[in-house]
């Protein structure tokens, strides 16, 4: 038997023992997971489909900020003392999603160190992901912004084998999602 510290941390058996402060929801395409301006109450995480997130300007102008699949976390900032959405995340395809109540999750972080550890290892590769694209979006060309973005979407040289888009991204997502028309 290996020692609990060299096994791969199980996120969904984790999810699916958490009793209070934890729901599941079932979302179609297009339909809102949670807007910008709401109340920052609660983490969610993906189980399956894929999931946009979107902020506005002032001005009415779109970005698109992500495109997430399974296994990844939402409304995280949450966690940071933020009070109201800065973001919007949309279901791109059906979807199935966990919400964890904000005091819930802190409740696990702090009594569950290897949940504590996959939730930071997470956080640090999200913040080196966003880094990344910031670096990508001022010096890079639009063509190369793009195969980047369709090499990520595609999960192309991680530790699993490159996945098939499961979304249907239209160009003009495509060309918000890498700050060009």
């Amino acid at each position: 038997m290996l020692p609990m510290s060299s096994r791969p941390f199980d996120l969904q058996f984790f999810l699916a023992h958490i009793c209070e402060g934890r729901s599941i929801h079932k979302f179609h395409q297009n339909q809102i997971v949670f807007a910008q301006g709401e109340p920052a109450d609660a983490v969610y995480c993906i189980q399956t489909g894929e999931v946009k997130v979107t902020v506005v300007s002032e001005h009415g102008k779109e970005a698109i900020i992500a495109v997430l699949g399974a296994g990844n976390f939402l409304g995280e900032a949450c966690l940071t003392g933020q009070i109201l959405r800065i973001v919007s995340a949309t279901a791109l395809a059906d979807s199935q999603i966990v919400r964890l109540e904000k005091p819930e999750i802190m409740r696990a972080i702090r009594q569950h160190p290897a949940f504590a550890e996959f939730f930071i290892d997470y956080l640090l590769n999200r913040t080196f992901r966003v880094e990344a694209d910031l670096i990508d979006q001022l010096f890079n060309s639009c063509e190369k912004r793009l195969a980047r973005l369709l090499l990520l979407l595609a999960n192309f040289g991680r530790q699993s084998e490159p996945q098939p888009i499961l979304a249907k991204i239209s160009q003009e997502m495509l060309a918000e999602m890498i700050g060009t028309n």
